[in-house]
């Protein structure tokens, strides 16, 4: 049974870093695609960063140039390197990971950016 645990996630001040990680066990096979979604009360969950597994990477246009998406596939661990951060970024931060036809989530991290 697939599984993905994410940490990481915590209080940190604007303009402040944090780094996510999410694991995955269970599997031997090298996902599809990983990435971060991120949800609010007042907001839908939303696509963060994702990358593939040849290392193509796609970001949403509120943390270009700030987050930093990576992978190690030999460890199905997947990172987001968040710098910048801004109070707008707090969130639960899920992980997702895609195997076809199947979509993995991870139980979510809380990010909280706040002075």
């Amino acid at each position: 049974q697939v599984q993905l645990v994410e940490s990481g996630g915590g209080l940190v001040q604007p303009g402040g870093s944090l780094r996510l990680s999410c694991a995955a066990s269970g599997t031997t096979f090298s996902f599809n695609k990983m990435g971060w979604y991120r949800q609010t009360p007042e907001r839908q969950r939303e696509l963060v960063a994702e990358i593939t597994n040849g290392g193509s990477t796609n970001y949403a246009n509120s943390v270009k140039g700030r987050f930093t998406i990576s992978r190690d596939n030999a460890k199905n661990t997947v990172y987001l390197q968040m710098n910048s951060l801004k109070p707008e970024d707090t969130a639960v931060y899920y992980c997702k990971a895609y195997w076809w036809p199947t979509n993995y989530w991870g139980q979510g991290t809380q990010v909280t950016v706040s002075s």
